[in-house]
């Protein structure tokens, strides 16, 4: 008897051996797959995040120009493509190479203009000065300013706010201060004769009369549709319909304008020179408020050149003169740049603040407010703090329609389509 428990007890103990040797192989099975299954993801999002990044610095480096905001999630259908960007060429290629990684891509890219805009992408500035954000919130930073009458491609809307991009390609949210547009209301608009404001500040008025009520403040560089001529005054139409009277000696025919701009050095100088004292507001790009490189995006702007936003952007372009402080060959209306020079520690030079030469090692820029210094140590204007951080001077004159310094005759946003 004892034998035949022994026996059982042995037949027992071998079955559930085996039973722990199935159940640890099967584990070690399920084990191995899900492994390989999280390493197979772990690559995927790997490839992903590498894929998305290659091809956002291909197409969008400045995402001050371009939106490309895109998080590529693998998910267990396959793979999941989130966000909105303005460059169609980088989501076609996004597209087609994620497709590579999988069979299964699940495709929620937005591509900008956002369709539901439907036909109004475009807008008209509707006041004398409008502020762009980086946010679409009114705490948000303001990163530019645009003018009243000039053109935008709205991309995209948040509630009451709206993202747009500007004739030199900066990209920002503003809530208000925009008639929107179809392209074929815009090309109406742009075929219609024009004065600008060449005063820096002035106002328009309900009737041809200056003692009447003001319909709104102007400032230089706004540009308005004429309705009809009068003895002293402009009657012109503001985007949203608005009717007002602007006096002549506060404007000129934008054609006159344009056929009378001399872009030279000393015009640039003597522009830039009437702006002296307007104080320093960062973002700013008008009369109202100025910031280094707003300055000189505006004076360039009164002589029908569109030039890049920011002076890191504007050193991008023109012709180079110096990099060495030698302003022997420097010109007046050359623009000077500053900031941190590349080194062995921090390879990448910082360009951080723009102004404008204007002969004799002086240079007008926007530090406090608009104001003159110089680099010569002899001078009673000498500013030591920026000649120290002197990085090199550009001239933009003589090199217009090359990419960053476009003219106003010449630019897509400013000619019927």
């Amino acid at each position: 008897m004892y034998l035949a428990y022994y026996l059982i007890h042995c037949s027992f103990i071998s079955q559930l051996k085996m039973k722990k040797n199935i159940t640890y192989i099967l584990s070690l099975f399920i084990f191995l797959v899900f492994s390989a299954m999280a390493q197979k993801n772990i690559d995927q999002t790997k490839g992903l995040e590498e894929l998305i990044d290659f091809i956002g610095n291909k197409y969008a480096p400045d995402k001050r120009v371009e939106v490309f905001r895109i998080k590529g999630k693998v998910i267990e259908e396959g793979i999941l493509l989130k966000g909105e960007t303005t460059s169609e060429a980088a989501y076609r290629e996004l597209i087609a190479k994620a497709s590579k990684i999988t069979s299964n891509l699940n495709d929620s890219v937005r591509l900008l203009p956002d369709k539901t805009l439907g036909d109004e992408h475009w807008g008209i500035i509707n006041n004398s000065v409008a502020d762009l954000r980086a946010k679409p919130a009114y705490s948000s930073e303001m990163v530019t300013q645009v003018l009243l009458g000039m053109p935008v491609k709205i991309l995209e809307k948040s509630g009451s706010w709206r993202r747009v991009q500007t004739p030199e390609g900066y990209i920002g949210w503003m809530s208000g201060s925009l008639q929107t547009q179809t392209r074929e209301q815009l090309n109406d608009f742009l075929a219609k004769p024009k004065i600008i404001v060449n005063k820096q500040y002035a106002l328009s008025y309900s009737e041809p009369n200056k003692q009447s009520q003001p319909v709104s403040d102007i400032v230089i560089g706004n540009m308005l549709p004429i309705v009809e001529m009068q003895k002293d005054f402009f009657m012109i139409i503001y985007p949203d319909g608005r009717e007002a009277f602007v006096q002549k000696q506060d404007a000129q025919k934008a054609e006159d304008w344009l056929n009378e701009i001399k872009l030279t050095g000393e015009s640039i100088v003597e522009t830039a020179k009437q702006l002296m004292g307007v104080p320093y507001v960062w973002g700013g790009t008008s009369a109202k408020g100025l910031d280094c490189s707003g300055f000189t995006k505006t004076v360039y702007w009164l002589h029908g050149i569109i030039i890049a936003r920011d002076a890191s952007q504007q050193v991008k372009n023109g012709i180079e003169i110096d990099s060495t402080g030698n302003f022997n060959n420097a010109q007046k209306g050359d623009l000077v740049f500053f900031g941190e020079k590349a080194t062995e520690e921090n390879p990448k030079e910082r360009v951080v603040h723009v102004g404008i030469y204007m002969g004799n090692k002086e240079f007008i820029h926007a530090s406090d407010y608009i104001h003159i210094n110089s680099f010569d140590p002899e001078s009673p204007i000498y500013d030591e703090y920026n000649t120290k951080r002197y990085l090199r001077t550009k001239r933009l004159i003589g090199s217009e329609n090359t990419p960053g310094i476009e003219s106003v005759q010449h630019h897509p946003f400013y000619q019927p389509q």
